[in-house]
């Protein structure tokens, strides 16, 4: 009987400890120390870290940026390509300054940038031909435009001219020359002061005829907006270029023309041409004794604003290739002396500054041109 009941207890001992060993909690921490267990295993691993920096590189890392895994030399380094010609279009008929200040600047730039920069006119709608063909050339550095800045601008703001372009359209390049406006006569014109004219004006409205170049350019601004400070009523007349309305007026077609300082310094000094007054805070060096408007007691002020844009798209360092160029040629000495010569006076701004002072000067043109268009349907 001891023997039966050893082994009985015998038995309920390993039954007892067998079921312990199925619901024991016992080895619950095994799966804790799951996660330690990569941690030594992977210890071996770091022979080879080396190959993780091009894991997290930005090209690796950012795959939907628009140059993605940028190469060691970028393509565009490559711009201008040898032998490729760029054009270079001005708006204008030839000779006037828009189009001499780009013959001057384009084969010092085609000596910087190694590559023919040919000069083209494309002459119309005040500007907006010419710019249209810029805005919507291929967005590739090879096709630049003279934006005569006024006249660009107002060709989209006006909506009656149904611009194939708008702001967005264009990238500023550079800044190039400032030109202020002028008021000027013949020689032999009766009208000897700003006074003089304005009398003339208001005794017999809209008999004095007025040359401008382009339609809400920047001579037709300041022909609106002398007129509005003066009181006077004149008779406009458009040309496409600065150089036909300076004919005009040597031939007595018109009677003023309202234009810029750099067109006029060799008609001066040839006794042909008499500047009444200066559109700038200040008198200018290329016509001395030349008073400026403000000083005969109208407060106006206008000048043409030129520089090189190209079509939007245009990578930005294709951008900054041609900015620098067209900065280094307009300081060379070459550069310096013939617009010196020329009468014109350069003033450089890089692509960020220029589109700065593009937007200003776009913000003050749009009252101008609403109230010239809303005087026209009256």
């Amino acid at each position: 009987m001891s023997r039966r009941l050893v082994a009985s207890t015998i038995s309920v001992v390993l039954v007892a400890l067998l079921a312990l060993g199925c619901s024991s909690p016992a080895p619950a921490p095994t799966p804790t120390k799951a996660p330690a267990a990569p941690t030594k295993a992977a210890e071996p691993a770091k022979a080879a870290e080396p190959t993780k920096p091009a894991a997290t590189t930005p090209a690796a890392t950012k795959p939907t940026e628009p140059t993605p895994a940028p190469t060691a030399v970028p393509k565009t380094t490559e711009f201008p390509t040898k032998g490729r010609s760029i054009t270079f279009i001005v708006p204008w008929g030839a000779g006037g300054p828009n189009d001499v200040g780009t013959r001057i600047l384009s084969p010092i730039l085609e000596k910087g940038l190694g590559v023919p920069v040919q000069v083209v006119n494309k002459a119309g709608a005040g500007g907006q031909v010419g710019m249209t063909e810029v805005a919507l050339a291929k967005p590739d550095g090879y096709t630049l435009g003279a934006a005569a800045l006024e006249s660009t601008i107002s060709a989209y703001l006006d909506e009656e001219r149904k611009a194939a372009f708008d702001r967005k359209s264009l990238v500023p390049l550079a800044l190039h020359v400032i030109d202020p406006a002028v008021i000027a006569v013949k020689a032999d014109s009766p009208y000897r002061t700003v006074k003089d004219l304005v009398d003339a004006a208001k005794a017999k409205p809209n008999t004095i005829k007025a040359a401008i170049a382009g339609i809400l350019g920047d001579d037709h601004q300041g022909f609106l907006k002398f007129q509005k400070a003066a009181g006077t009523q004149m008779s406009m007349v458009q040309f496409d270029s600065a150089a036909v309305a300076v004919t005009s007026l040597l031939g007595g077609h018109v009677d003023v023309d309202f234009g810029n300082v750099s067109e006029f310094p060799a008609h001066v000094k040839a006794g042909s041409i008499r500047v009444l007054a200066i559109m700038d805070p200040q008198e200018n060096k290329f016509l001395p004794g030349v008073p400026t408007l403000e000083s005969q007691g109208i407060r106006v002020y206008n000048a043409s604003s030129r520089g090189v844009a190209v079509a939007a798209g245009t990578p930005k360092d294709v951008v900054d290739i041609l900015a620098r160029a067209i900065q280094q040629a307009m300081q060379s000495e070459e550069h310096v002396k013939k617009m010196d010569e020329l009468f014109l006076t350069p003033r450089y701004m890089n692509p960020e500054q220029f589109a700065t002072y593009w937007d200003q000067v776009e913000a003050e043109m749009k009252p101008v041109i609403a109230e010239f268009r809303a005087s026209e349907k009256k």
